[in-house]
């Protein structure tokens, strides 16, 4: 009896992407600040207090970049938009035979092109649509993918955020909450890691070995550096 055939890609849209931003400079960043400051001897509740502040400057940030990242994917989708309706109306033999060489390059003969071609071009929308996705590999945004991308970013960046500096909020000890920090946050990027490959494509162990390496070290860095000029 014959198999199903189950083809399996990767999955990464849009979504998932802004969430992997987020989540990954909230883990690292505040933790990496709180380890800092832990080396330095200063008090839990000061590890609390410039955490969430870091925290909220770092989600505001990072979600303006993301709207940002988003508003100039779509302002440049409606400029070669444009740019194609102007061609297509002031330059046709010339779009005609950029639509003649897209199916060349799939190993057509000009006898099967060019009926399809005559349908193509019959039709304005039509015709700028495939230039668009098919010369220009180029699709039409979401017209509300920067307000989602900014919140989804942000919301990330907080959620990520609170893990590491959360051990600090329920006990008064530095170095107690710097030890339960680590553990938290080092499970955090682990399985946050291991997520990320899975929606991505990459090795899931990879993917969690290599985000688990660079909090680490950011933590790392920072603690031994304030350790060392305190």
């Amino acid at each position: 009896m014959p198999h199903a055939h189950v083809e399996h890609h990767a999955s990464s849209p849009a979504t998932v992407r802004d969430i992997v931003i987020g989540m990954s400079d909230g883990l690292t960043v505040p933790f990496a600040l709180a380890a800092g400051l832990s080396g330095a001897h200063t008090a839990s509740n000061i590890v609390v207090l410039a955490g969430i502040a870091e925290i909220a400057a770092g989600s505001v940030a990072m979600g303006l970049g993301g709207y940002l990242a988003a508003r100039t994917d779509a302002e440049h989708y409606q400029s070669e938009l444009q740019r194609e309706i102007d061609e297509t109306r002031e330059l046709p033999d010339e779009e005609i035979a950029e639509v003649r060489k897209v199916f060349q390059g799939w190993g057509l003969t000009d006898q099967q092109i060019e009926p399809i071609v005559s349908v193509i071009s019959s039709d304005e929308k039509r015709w700028v649509d495939f230039m668009m996705k098919f010369e220009l590999n180029l699709e039409e945004p979401d017209p509300k993918r920067a307000v989602y991308s900014a919140t989804t970013i942000a919301a990330s960046y907080v959620v990520g955020g609170l893990i590491p500096l959360s051990p600090y909020m329920l006990t008064p000890n530095v170095e107690d909450g710097l030890w339960w920090s680590v553990g938290v946050t080092v499970v955090a990027l682990f399985a946050f890691g291991y997520m990320k490959g899975r929606f991505t494509g990459v090795s899931p162990m990879k993917g969690a070995g290599q985000t688990t390496f660079i909090g680490g070290l950011a933590a790392a860095t920072a603690f031994g550096l304030a350790r060392l000029f305190r």
